[in-house]
């Protein structure tokens, strides 16, 4: 079963494919039994669960606060903003009646063609319409604003051609709507709130983006200007990850929304929108996954550090375990999410091999040689270099004095380091227009050392090396098996919060 958790489609082959395998047997999300819809699975939605606290915790540092609206928008609203409309009039699901009755023949349910409701519904695409009726009733006077709100919702947008996160009939965002008493207000925090999104990417996701301004044919349906984040993928196409929309006195005029100025003279209100959705997913997977499994950057990595005991009997693991618990306690106490994984029903190499295709950054494997000969056992990451903790890390002293017995505080910092090792920074980035084969990368990196500096940052190849992954042994330096394509790790990390 491992083998068949680890066949996945070559990029270089169908990069399409490979995503779509990837996103399956990674157990991020699956198809539904609803056309163009998807089922986001426990692992899945963890990813998305730490994005979202995230940027929640972002937002409300900059003033917003979180509220939710009706889910369901009156047909009537959509028509009041004639530019509106027209940009979503073909994505619209439309509720039309409120109740079903069973059939007269005895099978199943029909629609009751008495519940018919006097005005349709629509299922919301987007939330403006609704918002702004809202805040009829909520803005009166300068004095009332601005109106900072957020909320975190599912929308449906009717697709005919879907793909898991990139783009799906119904899916997960936020969306945020401020109003404002000035034009210059509503501009500032629309600029605000993409360079928000901007520094989540790069940050937090380890993703570069370029921040631009939509066309005139492209930008958001009622609005002015849209700023949006676009990211490029390995693929060498630019992805939209984030939009933020200026939106004027549109929505303030169609609803009639009003405030009495400083000097008591009534005027309209200034409106921007901005959000970002799962496609953020779709996003981390394109920018740093590879051939063997995702990569996941620590910050949004549902487990962060993996241990993995070999044993033979019950003894050998109550006493692996003993060593074990207060690392992951310790770890714990650093905010470090950490998953001991004694369980007993899957070997050693398919417990690998799946840790390594979900993206986990640390692995941490501790046999009972290793509780006898009082070593911490090897600590792997997802670039698939591996040492002992006993040892020096790099840049240390290479004559200090291997200590004996299992250390919890050097295995805790060595973890520490392998985390922070593996974050990402924008500064230290190279793209690269199609992945590259193992000889092929080995030349580049062999080149670029002729030249004075390492291309893609491999390490010397060094001569029979051999490393044995799971079930699978293969040759050569660590990045011939997790090549870093978009990213490299980071040099200057900032400790993990």
């Amino acid at each position: 079963m491992a083998t068949e958790l680890k066949h996945l489609t070559k990029r270089s082959e169908n990069y399409s494919q490979w995503y779509n395998d990837l996103v399956v047997k990674a157990d991020l999300a699956e198809q539904s039994a609803v056309r163009g819809c998807m089922v986001i699975k426990p692992y899945g939605y963890a990813i998305w669960e730490k994005m979202q606290q995230t940027l929640d915790r972002m937002f409300k540092q900059t003033g917003v606060q979180n509220a939710y609206f009706p889910l369901l928008i009156p047909k009537s609203f959509l028509c009041r903003e004639a530019e509106h409309v027209e940009g979503f009039a073909k994505e619209c699901a439309v509720v039309t009646h409120y109740r079903l009755k069973n059939s007269p023949d005895g099978k199943g349910v029909v629609v009751d063609p008495e519940a018919r409701l006097e005005e349709e519904l629509i299922v919301r695409p987007t939330s403006e319409t609704i918002i702004w009726g809202t805040y009829k009733n909520w803005i009166h006077s300068y004095r009332d604003l601005p109106v900072l709100c957020n909320q975190w919702a599912n929308v449906m947008r009717w697709e005919m051609r879907t793909r898991m996160f990139l783009r799906t009939s119904e899916f997960l965002w936020q969306e945020g709507h401020c109003a404002h008493a000035t034009a210059e207000e509503s501009e500032a925090r629309t600029v605000q709130m993409i360079r928000l999104y901007a520094e989540f990417a790069e940050k937090y996701m380890a993703m570069p983006v370029t921040i631009g301004v939509k066309t005139a044919n492209e930008r958001f349906a009622g609005a002015l200007n849209t700023y949006t984040i676009e990211a490029m993928m390995q693929d060498g196409k630019a992805l939209q990850s984030g939009t933020s929309h200026n939106l004027g006195q549109n929505f303030a005029k169609a609803f009639d929304v009003t405030f009495a100025n400083r000097d008591n003279q009534p005027e309209y209100v200034w409106a921007n929108s901005w959000g970002v959705s799962t496609r953020l997913m779709g996003a981390l997977i394109m920018t740093h996954s590879d051939d063997n499994g995702l990569v996941l950057p620590p910050h949004l990595a549902p487990i962060q550090v993996v241990i993995v005991p070999i044993y033979k009997n019950a003894e050998q693991l109550a006493e692996i375990t003993e060593k074990v618990m207060p690392i992951v306690e310790r770890l714990g106490q650093l905010g470090i999410s950490v998953k001991y994984d004694d369980a007993d029903n899957k070997r050693p190499g398919f417990k690998f091999a799946d840790y390594e295709l979900k993206g986990v950054p640390v692995r941490l494997v501790l046999g009972a040689r290793d509780v006898e000969a009082g070593h911490s056992g090897k600590i792997d990451n997802a670039s698939g270099r591996n040492r002992r903790p006993g040892g020096h890390p790099p840049g240390g002293n290479p004559e200090e004095p291997l200590r004996q017995g299992l250390r919890t505080q050097r295995t805790e910092n060595l973890c520490v380091r392998q985390l922070r090792g593996l974050q990402g920074t924008h500064r230290k980035r190279r793209l690269l227009p199609l992945p590259l084969g193992r000889h092929a990368r080995n030349r580049r990196a062999h080149q670029g050392r002729d030249k004075g500096h390492n291309t893609l940052h491999t390490p010397r190849r060094r001569r029979n090396s051999r490393r044995v992954h799971g079930n699978r042994q293969t040759f050569g330096t660590a990045s011939d098996n997790r090549p870093q394509l978009l990213i490299s790790t980071i040099r200057n990390a900032q400790p993990l919060g």
